[in-house]
This record gives C-alpha cells, structure tokens and sequence, in this order.
C-alpha cells in the first residue's frame, strides 16, 4: 500500500534567464525551433556550483515556469485541436502541475556570473532553478 503525503518543497531560484523573448505566447516550443541566444544569470552565493562548466559544454538547464497555468491536467498537444486531449505528463506543454521545465543547451561563453547558451526557449525573466551535466558515457557519472 502506498501512503499519500502532501508535503511543500522550497525550491529557490540559483539564476535567471536574460532572453530577447519576452512574449511567452510568440516563443517557439522547443528550442530547435527557432530560440535566440540567452543568458543566465546565476546567483552569486551559488557561483561556485559553476566552476567547473565550460564552454561547449551542454547542459539541461531546469526552469520554473512561472507564467504556466498549474491546474491544466490535459493538453492538446502543440496547440493542435485535431489531436485528442492528452494528459501533460504524455507532453512537454509547460502547463502542469509543477511547471519545471528541461532546455539542453550548449554553453558557449561564461563571463563572470553570466551562462551564455545557445537556443533557449524560455522567456525573460524565468527563474532557473538547477544546471545538470548531459551525460553520454558511462565513464562521466
């Protein structure tokens, strides 16, 4: 039997997102699709989690998708009326009910406490909330 426990998580920001996106509904969905540039701007009692990025280095970056709508359970997929509805744990829509989202991203500069990436989708202003290594072999666990 599985015990149902409701517990609260603090999750605090370790940057943000610097972009030239500002419209969350103009952003593309994914970002091969067309995403600029970003920046990320960590936080500065948090720099030294970083010491060890570099450039050309891809990393997932994980955002709190603060303008999502938290009570949507079912999407459309891509917006597509001619798909059935799905439930948004089967899709990467950023409405749910805890709206993290993924990027894997190339790191290509770091300057100071600043990330520069390529393509990223997320919006202006978007809290990062954590930086994970991509991992292709099992030598780099």
């Amino acid at each position: 039997m599985v015990a149902t426990v409701t517990t609260e998580f603090t999750v605090r920001p370790v940057g943000w997102v610097e972009s030239s996106l500002t419209d969350r509904a103009a952003a593309p969905k994914q970002g091969d699709e067309g995403a600029p540039p970003a920046r990320i701007r960590l936080c500065a009692d948090i720099f030294e989690a970083a010491a060890d990025l570099r450039p050309g280095a891809e990393v997932l970056v994980l955002t709190w998708l603060h303008q999502a709508d938290r009570d949507v359970l079912t999407v459309r997929p891509r917006g597509d009326m001619s798909r059935p509805p799905t439930g948004v744990f089967a899709t990467r829509s950023p409405a749910r009910p805890n709206p993290i989202g993924l990027h894997r991203v190339t790191i290509t500069g770091i300057d100071g406490m600043f990330l520069s990436v390529d393509a990223l989708e997320a919006v202006d202003g978007t809290p990062v909330i954590d930086l994970k290594p991509v991992l292709v072999g099992a030598d780099e666990r």
